[in-house]
Formats: structure tokens, sequence, C-alpha cells
């Protein structure tokens, strides 16, 4: 295994995590400091491949491995993506997600037969969160990201300490004898199902969010119509509630050819582009992790370097970068203010 690729992914992920916690030390928003440890956690599990290229595996970077790259990464930058539409509907989404990532926790526990009554509770309450998320939705209140919190902070810790208080059996890490990339067989079914649960509801919640953005600034055609304003009659409410995903679909795949012709007349806000690299971004990361979950680690450095270059290419194109770069921690800067064409949230 070669620490070439795993290092130049962790460099970029630390450059990216550092740009973020730059960003949030001028502008003071939550969702860029919850991205900034999200993409130190990225740097962390790659910096872990490359040490072990370099020094071979023990158990400490075993677990450090898996509790940042596998379990945490995907969850934070997802919350990251809640705390950022925390002011739109975008709640429903992530209390679907949340609730899609409990079932499948609960489906998969099967194969973890020591995994006891863990999985039944990791469902309950991603049951209940996500009935408070749609609730808080509802009713416009911008506090549902922090329920969102609860859940992701909440099984980071658990996991935390679940790793913490765990032994492994000699030689301390386990590993695909095809590629030397190691595996998760080693930790009990009460920590692995702590993955799905983080990795599925961080991952739709940040290719999904992305794509929610890109949909709200592109130029649109509205095929498919609805509506989740909270003050309409209850049943009117569900049926939007129900339709509203399918038409945002319809609507984004009908709008595309308009904006693409924006795009190359120069007339796109500079978020469209943005954050589809973000959601590519996403999905490079998600299907290298699904990869690696069902026993397939060939792909897995290389889709890492993808998912970061990609997520990286979204933020250094987004307004708020490119319209004046400034060198993390200093007051240089370079560039100058950028006249955003016209676009905003009007759905």
């Amino acid at each position: 295994m070669s620490p070439i690729i795993p290092a130049v992914t962790s460099l970029l992920a630390l450059l990216f995590a550092v740009a973020l916690l730059d960003q949030w030390r001028e502008r003071r928003h939550a969702y860029q400091l919850i991205w900034a440890f999200g993409m130190l956690f990225f740097a962390v599990g790659a910096g872990c491949e490359a040490l072990a290229a370099l020094n071979g595996w023990n158990e400490a970077t075993y677990k450090a491995w898996y509790l940042t790259g596998a379990v945490w990464t995907a969850g934070w930058l997802g919350l990251g993506t809640a705390f950022l539409l925390g002011r739109t509907r975008f709640g429903y989404t992530f209390a679907f997600s949340l609730f899609l990532a409990g079932l499948f926790t609960l489906l998969a526990s099967r194969h973890y037969p020591d995994a006891g009554s863990a999985p039944i509770l990791y469902f309950v309450g991603a049951i209940v969160l996500a009935l408070a998320i749609g609730v808080e939705t509802y009713f416009a209140n911008a506090r549902w990201p922090w329920i969102a919190a609860l859940a992701v902070v909440g099984a980071s810790l658990l996991s935390l300490v679940l790793v913490l208080t765990l032994t492994l059996p000699s030689p301390g890490y386990a590993l695909d004898p095809k590629t030397s990339m190691p595996t998760a067989e080693l930790f009990p079914g009460t920590l692995r199902l702590l993955t799905p649960l983080l990795n599925i509801t961080g991952a739709f919640s940040l290719i999904l969010g992305a794509l929610f953005s890109a949909y709200v600034f592109m130029p649109k055609r509205r095929l498919l119509d609805y509506s989740l304003d909270p003050g309409q009659p209850g049943d009117q409410f569900l049926f939007n509630l129900l339709i509203a995903l399918p038409a945002i679909v319809v609507n984004f795949v009908v709008s595309v050819p308009l904006a693409v012709r924006e795009f190359f007349g120069g007339r796109m806000n500079s978020r469209v582009p943005a954050t589809i690299l973000i959601a590519l971004g996403g999905m490079a990361a998600g299907g290298a992790d699904a990869l690696n979950r069902f026993g397939s680690t060939d792909l897995f450095e290389l889709g890492k370097l993808v998912a970061v270059l990609l997520l990286l290419s979204g933020f250094l194109v987004s307004t708020e970068v490119f319209q004046q770069f400034r060198i993390p921690f200093t007051g240089i800067r370079f560039g100058g203010k950028r006249t955003e064409p016209a676009g905003g949230p009007t759905d």
C-alpha cells in the first residue's frame, strides 16, 4: 500500500479544514466550524492510512482510522449542511434521512448478533429525533439543526466511549489480504452500527443539501408546483409534503438546459457550480465508503482523494471565497469584489 494517495488526501483535507476554520473566525457561522471539524476528521482518517503505509498498522491507528474516517466524517459534514440550511424547509429532508438511517441500522443488525438491543435503541432514537426535527421545521423554527446536532454529537460521543473502552484481539487490527486496506471486522456490532446511522444521515444531508442549494440559486422551470406553507389545510400539506421531493427532482432536471445556457453566458450564480461540485464530492466519498463496507477496498483511497478534490473545488468557486481570497489567519487578501448574478432562495 503506497502512502502517496492517502498523504495527499490528508494534506488537502487539512488545508480545507484550516480554510473553513479561518472563515468561521471571520464570519462566525456555525456551519463553517462544523464543516471544519468534518474535514479535520477526514484528514485524520486519511493520515492514519498514510502513516500505516509507512510504519504498519497498530491498534491506535486502526481505532483512530475507523472512528474519524468511517464513523464521524460524513455525519459532521452533513450536520454542517443542516446548519447552513437551517432557515429553510430542508429539515424535512434531514428528518427523512435520519429515519432511513435508523431503519437501515435496524435491518442491518441481523449481521451483528453481538449488538444486543442497541439496534432497537438506535432506531427508536432516530425516530424520536426525526419527528422532533419535522415538527420544528413545520413551525418554521430555525432551531431544528440543534436537534440534528443532538443526533450527530450524541452518536459521536457514544462511538468515542465504545472505542476507548474496547480492547481488540491481537494484533489489534484487521486488513484485507488482497489490498492490505483496513476492514472493520474486529469492531463489535454496537460500534459498527453507528456507522450507517451517521453515514447515511450525513451523506444524504450533504448531497441533497448541496443539490437543493443548487436548485435554489439556478434559473428554474417549475413543471410541477408544490407548497410547504404550514398555513394550508392538513391534508393538502401532507400531499404537498409527499410530492415535494419528486417535484424538486423533476423541476431540477427540466431546468438544467436553461442553467447550462446561463452558465456559458456568464450569468450563473457561482453557488450553483460550487454546490454541484460539493454534491459530487459527497457522492464520491459515500461511494468509497460503501465499497469498503462491502469488502471492495481497491478503489477506497482513490475515491477519497477524488472526494476531497471535488469538495475543495466547490469551496474555492463559491461566492464567499471567489469574491476575495484571504490567506488564512492573516490580513493578506487577493482579488476584488465580484458582482454576482441575481439568484436566491425563491423556493
